[in-house]
């Protein structure tokens, strides 16, 4: 079972599930509109092993069994750039609590941003949690889309605007 919270348009939950017929996939996604284009994703491409959330993956991740999912996916989370609004982004000591706890042993948590700030606060908040561990051993690592990356239209409106991705790895310790 696999988890991507905030799945946009869906590209990369579709993209996985369709290569990954015998794995199940749940996708959180709050707003409509990414709702809407995720399940005419599913209709159109019969993805018949996608569920879908449509509020707070905050709340969901409480009430998952300890070490059910292999892989958890945050890609491209709203930053909340100003220093006002940090407390609402997703990455907290809470969130990363929650999704070690839900990873199986060795299962892994990717998380993609082109907001270097954003990027630093989850490296700082995942320094702290016990139960994950950042894979990177050089800088290509976390520069780098992992292996099957089938990108984003937000990745793509990244580098068309001049700013670099930045592609975090960590496996459940």
């Amino acid at each position: 079972i696999v988890l991507e919270i905030g799945f946009g348009g869906g590209e990369h939950l579709a993209h996985r599930a369709g290569e990954e017929p015998q794995a199940g996939f749940i996708g959180v996604e709050p707003f409509v509109n990414g709702m809407a284009k995720m399940l005419g994703r599913i209709d159109a491409d019969d993805l018949a092993n996608v569920r879908v959330w449509d509020q707070d993956a905050a709340l969901l991740l409480p009430v998952l069994p300890d070490a059910s999912l292999e892989a958890v996916y945050l890609l491209y989370p709203d930053p909340w750039p100003k220093r006002r609004t940090r407390k609402r982004r997703f990455v907290s000591p809470q969130t990363l609590a929650e999704i070690a706890r839900v990873l199986a042993p060795g299962g892994i948590f990717r998380f993609a941003s082109d907001i270097d700030d954003y990027v630093g606060w989850t490296l700082a908040r995942a320094a702290h949690e016990p139960g994950l561990r950042w894979t990177a051993s050089r800088a290509a690592d976390w520069k780098t889309p992992y292996p099957g990356w089938p990108g984003t239209r937000y990745e793509a409106k990244a580098i068309r605007e001049g700013r670099t991705p930045s592609y975090l790895t960590f496996e459940r310790a």
